[in-house]
């Protein structure tokens, strides 16, 4: 059975219990349903995008390549890091449907030894501009699966009203100790709806 983290809580990866050759880190979302009258106007989706910045030992983002493209940032417009270790599934643009709605695939033991950090963040793109935010998404959650489709843990992200007006989140981190990778949850809201705007804390 797979652990439940809360929010803080730091995890270690057992290579014992689990085959880490490949790790899928799932997010997953609902976006809260609400009553509308019969003419009300059409909701427009949430788009909410899964990102993953790769630091170093500086927890810095140190190749930030091409306008982001190609370096150490993972996103909907580059989807596929330089090293061939990490890249993101796809874009799911509205949440719908059970399971992950995207997915971050990470090959752990191929991962170069200059990254400590992975941060994963997910952001609800134009969110501002449409009014949406986290206070409005429910049943969120990050999971990791091994590389034999075992669900090694899960955080569950228990949303309030301070939520509200939050557009983006940071949701978890996986980073070396040791030469061993952890896990922590994090779940820490975020006022903008643009990760670059996050990403200006760990460039150099």
């Amino acid at each position: 059975m797979a652990i439940r983290l809360q929010k803080g809580q730091t995890i270690n990866l057992s290579k014992e219990q689990n085959d880490l050759s490949q790790v899928t880190i799932g997010l997953g979302w609902d976006v809260r349903k609400e009553k509308r009258g019969l003419f009300s106007p059409k909701v427009e989706d949430y788009d909410l995008d899964a990102i993953a910045f790769l630091l170093d030992s500086d927890g810095k983002v140190a190749d930030l390549g091409d306008k982001l493209i190609g370096g150490d940032v993972v996103f909907f417009n580059s989807l596929r890091h330089p090293s061939g270790s990490i890249w993101l599934t796809g874009d799911n643009r509205t949440g719908e449907g059970d399971g992950d709605d995207e997915q971050i695939i990470c090959l752990l033991n191929k991962i170069p030894q200059r990254y400590d950090k992975i941060l994963f963040i997910v952001t609800i793109y134009q969110g501002i501009k449409k009014n949406q935010h986290f206070g409005m998404v429910e049943n969120a959650f990050i999971r990791a699966v091994d590389a034999k489709g075992i669900e090694m843990f899960r955080y569950d992200l228990s949303t309030d009203s301070s939520f509200n007006g939050k557009h983006s989140m940071i949701f978890a981190e996986l980073y070396r100790r040791g030469g061993e990778w952890k896990f922590r949850a994090i779940g820490d809201p975020e006022d903008t709806d643009a990760f670059v705007e996050i990403l200006k804390r760990y460039v150099q």
